[in-house]
């Protein structure tokens, strides 16, 4: 597949239409081909759940999905922290499931490794049978509620509530599902979303997010409409040491990232005010080997910088493996919302009511 050949920058490159010339031309004709049938069973797929003739099966317990309609980048890990904190402040026990997409049997996924330093005392299951996963962490860990880490596809498990993260810097999909574009499945998927987050919304004026509201909710005119930004928190160091953010403002670094969408990265340390001398990209969950390691230490040490930035999923692959003469930092980030956050509480608080055991008023 495209993506597997190119790196992610490049990917969207080519299916965005930026990347010229006859190759390429050809190669998009290429993947439109690869695209009917592959929108073909996606979108039979879903038909066969909401006409009822694939089983939905609940769990007992309020069940809340984090996902999107195209592919990464758009800001879950930071969603479902906040989230989980919200709910935890609000005396409810959750528990995180998800695929854990990329893991070993028996060793979690980066962004499990990472929801783990963020959020110690929430259970996660990795299971994909999102079911059996749910299940568990009611039975095992006592859990209230369910967050369904990246579940917006997975039909099968009921869930009372669909939040679907947009990123305003690629909304929607270049307009084709993948492998043509980015999209996970067609637009019309937006119209089983409760909430739609605007991830990265300062990428845009009032006017653009406007307009592009009007643009989604004709796809989902039930849903609530939120907007939020992916706030720089600190600057972590693979011994868990953390500085101020601005501690690199206005210096020259070196970033990599293995990431689905590495545009949104660069867009955080240029909001930093960090001064991004040379940069690389990884395939989104990439593991990284001994020698890849090596590689970058051996490329950052011979650059003019002062440090070496990635993201949260990056570090946590590398763990204390870094033998760079430069420092290495991840940047993290958390969710703040923008506009409609009582809004947003006032969706929510009705599950947190159905987690403790309380009649709705």
């Amino acid at each position: 597949m495209a993506n597997i050949l190119l790196s992610p920058s490049a990917f969207r490159e080519l299916v965005s239409g930026r990347r010229q010339g006859a190759v390429a031309a050809a190669t998009r004709a290429a993947l439109r081909l690869l695209e009917i049938p592959y929108t073909a069973a996606v979108s039979w797929r879903n038909r066969q759940f909401d006409r009822g003739r694939r089983p939905i099966d609940s769990v007992g317990v309020p069940v809340l999905s984090v996902g999107n309609i195209t592919l990464g980048g758009t800001g879950k890990t930071p969603a479902v922290e906040w989230l989980a904190n919200w709910f935890a402040a609000h005396g409810v026990r959750v528990g995180l499931v998800s695929r854990g997409y990329g893991a070993r049997p028996g060793v979690a996924n980066d962004e499990a490794l990472e929801l783990a330093q963020k959020l110690p005392g929430v259970p996660h299951v990795l299971d994909a049978n999102r079911v059996r996963g749910a299940t568990k962490a009611i039975q095992e860990f006592g859990c209230q509620l369910v967050l369904l880490d990246d579940g917006f596809q997975h039909r099968r498990l009921h869930r009372d509530l669909d939040i679907v993260l947009v990123d305003a810097s690629e909304p929607f999909g270049f307009g084709h599902v993948f492998p043509r574009g980015t999209l996970r499945e067609p637009l019309s998927g937006w119209s089983r979303a409760g909430v739609i987050v605007l991830t990265r919304a300062e990428l845009l004026g009032a006017d653009e997010r406007v307009q592009l509201r009007n643009q989604i909710l004709r796809y989902a005119p039930r849903a609530l409409w939120v907007e939020a930004t992916h706030a720089p928190r600190a600057l972590v160091s693979p011994t868990g040491e953390q500085l101020p953010f601005g501690h690199l403002a206005g210096q020259k670094i070196a970033a990599f990232c293995g990431i689905g969408n590495p545009a949104g990265f660069w867009h955080s340390l240029a909001g930093c005010g960090y001064r991004l001398a040379a940069k690389q990209e990884f395939a989104d969950h990439h593991a990284y080997s001994p020698a890849d390691i090596e590689s970058l230490a051996s490329w950052s040490g011979g650059l003019d910088v002062a440090a070496v930035v990635c993201t949260g999923k990056d570090l946590v692959k590398i763990g204390g493996r870094w033998p760079g003469a430069r420092p290495l930092f991840a940047l993290s980030s958390q969710m703040q919302i923008l506009a409609g956050k009582a809004e947003f509480e006032a969706v929510l608080m009705p599950l947190v009511r159905r987690a403790r055991g309380e009649k709705d008023s």
